[in-house]
């Protein structure tokens, strides 16, 4: 193998075995079955999977994007969090510093890896944070139905044991009624159901 191709597999490399640390990074979803908090590697295998199975779902002028690049963003995405941790959707002290610790992560995790993948994988982060493309809107919407299933599949999950309110949901929910408009219904009857039961609280 000549120098060059050399030195090129051994930042690819580094850069795989860096990515293995986000199987550390616990979620504040549980798993389904309660046993222990999801991992973001998990998650954004779930992600996938989830945005395979949805996709006929998709409305208006999302519905016709590329799903494989929907997929490549969904894939990169959370692996900030191998620098930055994982940051609680209902937590405003961490949301207000989020930004900054995961820009610095980008920096550093794809910089790992050849310049000219460096810039695509970074070029994918940028794209699913800035959510213009339709692709990054149907991640997006993905990356909130996902966790909003697993929490109603554990007894309420993260909700239950963090004080969360209906309208914080609402709100984190907003990108499945634009983009899912069909799955709408039901996230509207698990939260409706978590309610009433007191699960997500009614108000703050």
């Amino acid at each position: 193998m000549a120098p060059k191709s050399r030195a090129r597999l051994e930042r690819q490399v580094a850069f795989l075995v860096e990515a293995d640390k986000l199987k550390t990074i616990i979620r504040r979803s549980p798993l389904v079955d309660r046993s222990r908090g999801e991992n973001s590697a998990e998650h954004s295998w779930h992600l996938l999977l989830t945005a395979m199975v949805l996709r006929e779902h998709l409305a208006g002028e999302v519905k016709g994007c590329d799903l494989l690049r929907a997929l490549q963003l969904m894939v990169v995405h959370d692996l900030v969090e191998i620098d930055a941790g994982d940051t609680f959707a209902y937590d405003p002290a961490g949301q207000e510093t989020k930004s900054a610790r995961e820009l610095a992560a980008a920096d550093r995790i794809f910089g790992l890896l050849p310049g000219d993948q460096a810039a695509e994988f970074r070029a994918l982060w940028d794209e699913f944070e800035a959510q213009t493309s339709p692709e990054a809107r149907f991640a997006h919407a993905v990356d909130r139905i996902q966790p909003l299933l697993q929490n109603a599949s554990s007894g309420g999950g993260s909700w239950s044991n963090h004080a969360v309110t209906r309208d914080q949901v609402l709100r984190r929910m907003a990108p499945v009624e634009t983009d899912l408009p069909a799955v709408w219904p039901l996230v509207l009857e698990i939260i409706d159901t978590f309610s009433a039961a007191g699960v997500i609280r009614r108000s703050g």
